[in-house]
């Protein structure tokens, strides 16, 4: 019998979900930059943390969880005009190795005018979880990990960045190393400095007195300390910060992480590269010292990366080595995989449902398969079997039904891919067919509207997206506006028809996006009234666009321009495009 075209009988059986199905690991993502995001408010710096992010498309790679990567921008830099992907170049170069790994990137901007250059506050000397940059930067990482979408596994979060950028990296890792499994420093001026001495290290300034600030700021969290690593990377020409800074940093981590290390033999990287590797007591790898010959104040984003402003395109691929050293050298997740269904299976005898499946796991045994069905009689079974194969039926009223089976690992509690059971029949064929000429109108940063033909004899309709139901009873018309959506995401829509307790197949499929939500707007004014307004800054008696960094003349009452806000936080000169 062929399944495909016999729904419509009582004993249908159905053998569904090959191997290949688990390998969708998490959700994917649009393998994209997002348009430019506002997140929490900076009371201290005036403002909301603004920024981009970048969810792939490609699969984790260790432990079937993604990573989560922030990277701070240096002074006078911004995310848009640096950090991420352009048309004319890959910025600081994190795309690539985004794809590889299966991370999802964070590119915030500096709240503020921090020292007149859009700078981050690594050098404060009161520096808390709660306020300033630190707090918006935890608040952000915490958003993400909270957002099921993007799967974070919260042992593998990283922080990045350059000159105060690195600095406030150093930061983070000291204040919450509990929060960084790994941080990686370019060119970065360590606590306790003042922005005064980023040329030269002071008298009497070591290793011991960033160590020791650096353990005090973690408080109750110093524990943390003995599973953080840290990568630390300056150039030899760096005429900004200097490149002494480099090596007391590391060395004030390794006073952090306590007990004793190992100098190993230096290893030259691609692109002018030395590095110095430390290992700890029990022969981990913890720290690495890359001094880049040749190399100013920049970050080394190696080939195909942004090759001015600080960014340099022609020496070392800095987040290709820091990703290999912090996915080669994590010390807290489970280098382990996931659970890995190798079939689930759906057989129909009148009303009754016999649902299998099967699963191998690399750490032991299955400790739970969980079965989930949505139709007339919702099935959401966490106990459904367990060992390397389960079979379980469920009497189940009279319509039509899909679902998944998952299986979790006894030893690891990691929970595989899902293995999806296409839609299946119970009883006879409904009457009622599904909706026809299912369409997307109008969408908002948090809304898509849709719309569809009537059924011939149904009373109502379902929506479904991405797979799942999100009415929860069916609508009476023949439109339906999806709410709570996140902004530059694109989602896959179907809907059902319902006729009293039966409901029809699924639609086929459309898809629809987000928009970013901002409307562009334009002011007219004087460069000092822009400066003082917060649309532009002072730079050396210049007024530079926020966001953009066009030079808009002298900031003073004499200049005027018009300045268009593209984005949160952005101007660029001119009118809207």
């Amino acid at each position: 019998m062929d399944i495909k075209h016999s729904l419509g009988r009582r004993a249908a059986s159905l053998m569904l979900c090959l191997p290949a199905c688990a390998l969708a690991q998490v959700q994917a993502g649009p393998g994209a930059w997002s348009g430019n995001q506002t997140w929490g408010a900076d009371s201290v710096n005036g403002g909301n943390l603004s920024g981009y992010f970048y969810w792939p498309a490609t699969q984790p790679v260790l432990g079937g969880k993604r990573a989560l990567v922030m990277v701070l921008h240096g002074c006078q830099q911004t995310a848009a005009g640096d950090v991420i992907d352009s048309g004319a170049d890959k910025g600081f170069n994190w795309k690539g190795v985004a794809d590889q790994y299966g991370a999802v990137v964070l590119a915030p901007n500096a709240t503020g005018n921090v020292s007149g250059s859009h700078c981050w506050d690594y050098s404060l000397s009161n520096h808390n979880r709660a306020s300033g940059h630190d707090g918006v930067l935890l608040n952000l990482v915490s958003r993400f990990l909270a957002d099921a979408r993007y799967a974070i596994d919260p042992n593998q979060v990283y922080v990045t960045g350059l000159s105060s950028g690195g600095g406030q990296t150093m930061v983070l890792g000291c204040l919450a190393p509990d929060v960084f499994a790994g941080i990686g420093i370019n060119a970065g001026p360590p606590p306790g400095t003042t922005i005064m001495q980023i040329g030269s290290v002071p008298s009497g300034f070591n290793a011991n007195t960033a160590g020791n600030k650096c353990t005090t700021m973690a408080g109750a969290q110093q524990g943390k300390f003995a599973t953080q690593i840290a990568s630390v990377i300056w150039g030899t020409s760096d005429y900004t910060v200097a490149p002494a800074y480099g090596p007391i940093d590391a060395a004030a981590m390794r006073i952090a992480y306590g007990g004793v290390f190992t100098k190993g033999a230096q290893v030259l990287v691609p692109g002018g590269g030395n590095n110095t590797p430390y290992t700890d007591g029990n022969g981990k790898l913890r720290t690495s010292e890359i001094a880049v010959t040749g190399m100013g104040h920049a970050w080394p984003a190696g080939p195909g990366g942004q090759n001015n402003h600080f960014v340099d395109a022609t020496k070392v691929d800095y987040p290709a080595f820091v990703m290999d050293f912090w996915f080669r050298n994590n010390l807290r997740a489970s280098a382990i995989a996931a659970p890995l269904m190798t079939a689930c299976t759906a057989s129909v005898s009148g009303n009754t449902a016999t649902i299998g499946g099967a699963a191998v796991d690399a750490a032991g045994t299955i400790g739970s398969y969980r079965v989930a069905l949505s139709g007339a009689t919702p099935v959401n079974d966490a106990q459904a079997g367990s060992g390397a194969a389960f079979s379980i039926a469920y009497a189940l009223a009279n319509g039509y039904y899909s679902g998944t089976v998952t299986a979790t690992s006894a030893n690891t509690g990691q929970t595989s891919a899902p293995c999806t059971l296409p839609q299946f029949l119970v009883g006879p064929v409904p009457a009622v067919q599904p909706p026809a000429g299912l369409k997307a109108g109008s969408a908002s940063a948090s809304t898509i509207a849709l719309s569809w033909s009537a059924a011939p004899g149904a009373s109502g309709y379902n929506v479904y997206r991405n797979g799942g139901k999100v009415t929860p009873t069916p609508v009476t018309g023949t439109s339906y506006t999806d709410t709570g959506l996140a902004p530059s995401t694109s989602y896959t829509y179907q809907a059902s028809s319902a006729a009293g307790a039966l409901e029809s197949g699924l639609s086929a499929g459309v898809r629809a996006s987000t928009s970013s939500g901002f409307s562009c707007s334009t002011v007219t004014a004087s460069n000092f009234a822009h400066v003082q307004a917060g649309r532009a800054h002072d730079s050396g008696g210049f007024a530079l666009a926020n966001g953009s960094n066009q030079n808009m003349g002298l900031n003073n009452l004499f200049y005027t321009q018009t300045l268009a806000q593209t984005s949160a936080a952005h101007y660029v000169v001119g009118n809207c495009p």
